[in-house]
Order: structure tokens, then sequence, then C-alpha cells
């Protein structure tokens, strides 16, 4: 059976070798494991594969060869609720007409809504003009519009809000996070540069030897300081809004970089980045952090690194008052300019899916903003990404 299993992993693309495999027989005579499959999976992993990137590879090819052997007899037969199934009435609009639905630009838009503030006494449903629930009025909760104020409607739907009336509360990443980290760790490594700084505590084996062997067999010790890791990181993390899709993968990728960096400094914003970020979205309206004190603080030696989906209205990066959620003084692209002209060495890692960002105007605005520094958040986005940074 494990013979079976070897050749499984061979045809399955994994470099795994026959003194790997004896060293795994080895372990089971020995009896280090006792009749438990997930003993056997930790334990057979260990001894085969040797590259923490294979690990999600080995995961399909053991489950696949062992499909079935801990599936349990037992079967559902809870009877699922009418009323969970039964949709309510609710209007769609088809695509011909979404179409035929004109944004009004911004400029226009902020006009309009401080009209109707002044002109409506009463709740609408439906409708195309007031402030409203459901129809196609650019102002309100649960409609369809394709540039719109959102007022009054818990979560986005349609994700095409330019601006959102309602008090936002975000949360901030969990920087503990192990699960799923390990390879997001090995492609960060490349960016990590150690030196060698400090009293000498750590033996130089190599010069040891060479020296023991110049004096003839007289051991001569040679001591050399630690080594430390000096690569320095500034990380603007988006959170809230359309990044809520993406929170496991970003929590996974900030505790990677948390325990891989010593010189790690984070701060979050949400979409882009105006005159306030902040260090705990807890306290972010109580005590939000100056663009400029981050600017003024820290050097240019530290690499910067943006994480985000950068999927947001345009007015947010090109228009002053564009944010979403609050009135910004100036435009975000000037703000990214500023981090820019101060931090050379940046990149932008999205967690949106690669073939999609050629169809969102905000990708494409920020990429071109990046210099095309933006790079997907998978391992082989991140091998790049961390590349460019080490050149």
């Amino acid at each position: 059976m494990l013979v079976e299993f070897f050749y499984h992993l061979k045809e399955a693309g994994l470099p795994v070798s026959i003194r790997e495999f004896l060293d795994l027989l080895a372990a089971m005579q020995a009896r280090v494991i006792f009749s438990s499959v997930d003993d056997f999976y930790y334990l057979s992993r260990t001894c085969l594969i040797k590259d923490e990137r294979l690990f999600d590879r080995f995961d399909q090819a053991f489950g696949g060869y062992f499909k079935g052997i801990t599936e349990s007899g037992e079967h559902i037969t809870t009877e699922i609720p009418e009323e969970w199934l039964r949709k309510q009435l609710e209007k769609y609009l088809s695509e011909e007409e979404k179409q035929k639905l004109d944004a009004m630009g911004w400029q226009k838009l902020m006009e309009t809504l401080k009209k109707r503030l002044e002109e409506q006494k009463e709740r609408h449903q439906g409708g195309s003009k007031w402030i409203g629930t459901g129809g196609t009025s650019p102002f309100g909760a649960y409609g369809y519009n394709p540039e719109g104020v959102r007022i009054g409607q818990e979560r986005s739907r349609h994700r095409k809000a330019v601006k959102v009336w309602d008090r936002r509360e975000f949360r901030n990443l969990d920087d503990s996070v192990e699960l799923g980290t390990r390879n997001i760790k090995v492609a960060l490594k490349r960016l990590r540069r150690f030196a060698r700084s400090g009293a000498p505590e750590e033996l130089d084996l190599e010069a040891t030897i060479r020296s023991t062997a110049h004096h003839g067999g007289l051991l001569d010790l040679k001591m050399v300081p630690e080594r430390h890791n000096k690569a320095k990181v500034l990380l603007f993390l988006d959170v809230g809004g359309s990044m809520d899709d993406h929170v496991q993968v970003c929590e996974e990728l900030f505790s990677a970089a948390h325990s891989e960096f010593k010189h790690l400094e984070h701060f979050y914003f949400h979409n882009c980045v105006y005159e306030a970020v902040w260090k705990d979205s807890r306290t972010r309206r109580a005590e939000p952090l100056s663009t400029w004190e981050v600017i003024h603080t820290y050097g240019s030696d530290y690499q910067l690194i943006f994480v985000g989906d950068a999927t947001m209205s345009p007015y947010e990066i090109t228009y002053a008052g564009g944010s979403v959620e609050h009135w910004n003084q100036e435009t975000g692209m000037l703000w990214m300019g500023r981090l820019l002209g101060t931090y050379p060495n940046a990149i932008w890692i999205n967690p949106q899916p690669e073939h999609q960002w050629p169809y969102i105007d905000s990708i494409q605005l920020l990429r071109e903003i990046m210099m095309n520094r933006m790079f997907p958040l998978t391992l082989e986005g991140l091998e790049r990404g961390m590349k460019l940074l080490s050149q």
C-alpha cells in the first residue's frame, strides 16, 4: 500500500526520493505513530516533503489517495425549513435597464444631493429622484445606480457607491494567524537582508577551522556578531468595504510579515491614502495619524508595501472630496505621489485576481501611479514583488 502511495506522490509531481521513503518506513516500523490517519499525514509529510511550498500539492495528493478512509457512515437527514428557501419579492433590473442609467459625474452628484436634502420632506421608495430605498435614485439604499451616495444601508451590494453617508467601523487585521502563512513566509524571505553588527557572540565555524589549521591544530576560536535582519518595511493595509472579501489572506500575509521582519511598521487606510492613516481601527477617528508625520518619521531607506484591492470609484483617487467616507482636501493621487517620492522602493500587493484588473478603472489608475509595480497576492506574485524590492 505504501509503495503505491509513494508512486502516487511521484505521479503528482512531488520530488520524493527512495531515501526519504525508507525514512518513512523506518519511522513506521519504530511505531512513531499508531493507528491514526492524521498522525500518518504529518509523519509522511515530515519525511517526504522538504520544501514548504510543496505542502499544498502534497495535501491534494494525500487526500486523493486516501479519499474515503476517514469518511463517516452517518448521513445528514435534517429537513431544511421552507422559509429558509422562500425568496422575498424584490425588484431586479436587467442588464439593459442598468445600461440606460447614466452616471451624473462628481460635481453634479454633489450639487444634486445638496438640493435633495433641502427639498425632500418625506420617505420615498422605488423612485429615481429622491433619497429613498429601492429604485434607481443615486441617493439612498437597496437600489441600483452606476454612481451614487449610499445612505442607510448596512453594507455594499453592487459596490457602485462613490460616497457613503453612514459612519463605518473597520477592524484590525490579526497578526497572530498561523494557518496558511508558511508559504507566504517563504516568499517574503527574499526581502530579508542580513548584516552583522554588535558584539561578537556567534561562532564562525569556517574561520575557526581555517585558523586552527593555520596554527598547527591548536584550537583558535573565531567569533562574529549575530546576524540581524536589516530590511525595514512600511506596510500600508487597506481595510473595510470590498477588502472584507480578502480578510483571511491579508491576515495571513500580515502575520507572516510580522514574524519575518524585525523592522516593520504597519498602518491602515481605506481604499486610497489621504492626509491621515491609523494604527488601530478601534480608535481611528479619535487618534488618526498624520501621513505627513509618517513621512517625516521614517527614512527613505524603508521599503514601502501597499496591500489593497485598489477597487473603488476613480473619484477617490483623482478628486478632492472624492473619498467615499470623508471630505479629503487633497486628492489621493497627490498623497500617493508624496509617499512614492519619499519611498521610491515601493510595490502594491493586490488580492483581487489579476485577470480582473484590466476591467477596473481604479486599478488601472493606481497601476499607472505605481509605475506598474503592482503584483497579485499569490505566492508567485509575492516572489516577483520581493525580487523587485531586493534589487
